[in-house]
């Protein structure tokens, strides 16, 4: 793409491309298209507290490469990912505005939340924008405190559901099934003893949110076809287990999958992790499980 073409630019985070953010970001889509312009997204990574305050808490709702897909998804030409450092954080506001909107992006449109900051210290507003706007030709559309409240709402609720283990609440949030990038990779495969062989699924970024511990039914495409399943989350404390894993048993699956990167999709949860007295117990539970899970997924196809 040429990066002299002309941009409607929209700055944000923009973390879980929710349904809040999908409309302003129709909105970005709709504007360039009447113009003739490129829809482009500004987002920084990492989050700046985790630069700025060496947060190492922070836990988002995508990874930066979901993040770039979702958006590409409704739409954006462009994502602009710009590294966060210390010697961004000290651009003067004039810099960042004539160096990367203006110089970088040839924005002649930014739409931005009325109560976004930018700059050193974060020391100017969207005031001083619309004053750099007629320094250095371009228009400023603000996006309405209505849209930024549903935003910041949504994000909350999708949070606080799927910290809570309601994925099916979350979904509702994002407009589409929160989902989970990882590898699979080799376990103790303590599950083929059961007749319960799992994938076990490494999901490298440490910074994305993972939905509280308990069993939940899942989907995925694995060669081109859709398969469910149920995950697993948590320690497996049957067996004494200490370290948190993500197992996935995929049902009328039977094919050698390690090191496969998988997308999987949360559907409902269907109860929250126990320890049982013994294995045979655990694996008369994951019957009970089992059947759950496909009389669940039997009402999706009905």
């Amino acid at each position: 793409m040429n990066s002299k073409s002309e941009k409607v630019t929209t700055i944000g985070t923009y973390d879980g491309v929710h349904i809040g953010h999908q409309k302003i970001l129709k909105q970005v889509v709709a504007l360039a298209k009447k113009q003739g312009y490129v829809p482009v997204v500004l987002t920084l990574f990492p989050h700046p507290r985790m630069v700025l305050q060496k947060d190492d808490s922070i836990k988002l709702l995508n990874t930066i490469e979901e993040r770039i897909e979702l958006l590409k998804s409704l739409g954006i030409e462009e994502v602009v990912v710009k590294k966060f450092t210390k010697d961004f954080a000290n651009l003067s506001a004039q810099d960042y505005v004539k160096q990367i909107l203006v110089d970088e992006l040839n924005s002649k449109h930014i739409v931005i939340g009325y109560d976004h900051h930018f700059g050193k210290n974060r020391s100017a507003n969207i005031t001083d924008l619309k004053a750099f706007a007629n320094l250095y030709d371009f228009k400023v559309e603000e996006i309405s405190a209505q849209d930024l409240k549903d935003v910041t709402v949504s994000s909350t609720k999708i949070r606080t559901a799927l910290n809570s283990g309601e994925v099916d609440l979350a979904n509702s949030y994002l407009g589409y099934n929160f989902f989970i990038t990882g590898t699979v990779v080799k376990g103790k495969e303590l599950g083929r003893t059961i007749d319960f062989p799992t994938a076990n699924i490494n999901v490298t970024a440490t910074y994305k949110l993972i939905p509280s511990d308990g069993v939940y039914v899942v989907k995925s495409i694995i060669e081109n076809k859709i398969v469910f399943g149920m995950m697993n989350i948590g320690t497996n404390p049957t067996v004494d287990g200490k370290t948190r894993s993500i197992e996935v048993h995929f049902f009328n699956f039977n094919q050698d999958i390690y090191n496969a990167e998988l997308k999987i999709e949360f559907l409902k949860r269907l109860r929250s992790e126990q320890k049982y007295e013994n294995l045979e117990a655990l694996k008369m539970q994951l019957q009970k499980d089992m059947t759950n899970a496909s009389n669940y997924i039997q009402t999706l196809n009905a």
